[in-house]
């Protein structure tokens, strides 16, 4: 894959990888990994994109959190702990040889839905 073509992308873990528990109730060992979730990330990896896994989880919480994502089979390239929990905007410069190409781009999923309904076309993945 070009490098032009390598994408980087931002994923929440609770409710979009995996099912959300509560914070006091999380186990390395314990999760349900959502539909579709793993495969995509496997797909993801395999063409190169850079994946950086963000979270409202504490950062006191990131081991158990490296870990249970690692049990899971999501490999990532970096971990963004103990973001807020609400809207989560992505602000990025347009193309600079097309400025009408967006570089900020989205994807909603359903809490705890997975992500085998997502339109990933609208976003080129």
């Amino acid at each position: 894959m070009s490098e032009k073509n390598v994408k980087t992308i931002f994923c929440d873990i609770d409710g979009t990888l995996i099912r959300q528990v509560a914070f006091n109730e999380l186990d390395e060992n314990k999760f349900e990994v959502l539909p579709g979730a793993r495969e995509k990330f496997r797909e993801w990896i395999e063409a190169g994109h850079h994946i950086v896994i963000t979270t409202a989880r504490p950062e006191s919480l990131r081991g158990v959190t490296v870990r249970q994502l690692g049990n899971a089979g999501f490999q990532f390239h970096q971990l963004v702990m103990g973001i807020g929990r609400e809207e989560r905007i992505l602000i990025n410069n347009n193309s600079k040889g097309d400025p009408s190409r967006d570089r900020a781009l989205s994807v909603a999923v359903g809490r705890d839905a997975g992500f085998n309904d997502s339109d990933w076309s609208s976003v080129g993945l």
